[in-house]
């Protein structure tokens, strides 16, 4: 079935993106198709919705972020996993991208921010009646 290869997908980056420190799940609803919710535990703020589906113009399948823009190719959620550790570092993280502050221990280099050392995970946040809409 096409939701489970979807939602096995999303798992896959869920596994991914525990490496990066940030809290992943899927997220099944009844009216909508499966998404990944993803949360920095550090700034709970910062959060992401991500779904899963072929690009309109293929069969290819791609993460997409919530707001209907392509995110990465499903076949490597590690990418996809730098991209969304990138975007839900908070802005004081960023700050040697705006020149304002060095680079942190730990924040990485132009290659984008590394994971962190393993240790207690955050609460998984809760499960959602509703999601973001498929793009």
């Amino acid at each position: 079935m096409v939701t489970d290869r979807r939602t096995g997908y999303l798992e896959e980056l869920e596994h991914e993106l525990d490496t990066w420190g940030l809290v992943a799940r899927v997220v099944r609803t009844r009216s909508g198709p499966a998404f990944l919710r993803v949360v920095n535990p550090e700034a709970a703020s910062l959060a992401e919705d991500v779904t899963c589906a072929p690009a309109p113009e293929t069969h290819v399948h791609y993460y997409w972020w919530s707001w209907g823009e392509r995110l990465h190719r499903v076949d490597d959620p590690g990418g996809a996993a730098v991209k969304l550790a990138r975007v839900l570092q908070p802005l004081e993280a960023h700050g040697d991208l705006l020149g304002t502050r060095p680079l942190e221990a730990g924040m990485g280099g132009p290659d984008g921010p590394r994971p962190g050392p393993e240790g207690p995970r955050a609460r998984s946040p809760e499960r959602s009646a509703s999601g973001p809409h498929p793009p």
